[in-house]
């Protein structure tokens, strides 16, 4: 499995994955009301914005097709979006877009990556060499709720 750079066309399925994922993995960390509001299924626009303007990456399964995503931020240098099929996980798909981001960010020289996960991710940004700053509340217009989250950083 490689990872490759997701098309423009495809930011629809891109989406559905994210709100797919934070569906299925968030339940025991925000109420149901919030996830809604935050997994709406109309594409926000900066959305798309993000899969044209950053290296967007994503593992096609041969069953399902595009099954995860991720993203480096070349504005904040931060990791973002790195979502997989709820059917697909355990299959290290996410960790090969980690392992693809990271290279890309080293490629670009960055020196360091930073991300808010939010708290039943952060043991998988642990295993991929990040350490916890802090936790905070990262504010959601789409949610209309701050999110608990945990800040985190990478040195590479």
């Amino acid at each position: 499995m490689k990872p490759r750079l997701a098309r423009c066309d495809e930011t629809a399925t891109l989406w559905r994955i994210r709100n797919l994922a934070i569906r299925h993995g968030c339940q025991a960390v925000y109420p149901a009301d919030v996830i809604s509001a935050w997994t709406p299924d109309a594409l926000p626009h900066g959305y798309f914005e993000a899969v044209k303007s950053n290296p967007f990456y994503v593992v096609d399964d041969a069953e399902y097709g595009v099954a995860a995503t991720g993203f480096l931020d070349l504005h904040s240098g931060s990791v973002e979006a790195i979502f997989t099929l709820p059917v697909c996980n355990g299959k290290g798909y996410a960790s090969a877009i980690m392992q693809a981001i990271i290279d890309e960010a080293r490629q670009r020289g960055f020196t360091q990556l930073t991300l808010a996960a939010t708290p039943n991710a952060s043991g998988f940004y642990q295993r991929h060499g990040f350490r916890v700053v802090r936790e905070a509340l990262y504010p959601s217009a789409l949610a209309q709720a701050d999110l608990p989250c945990v800040e985190m950083i990478r040195e590479l």
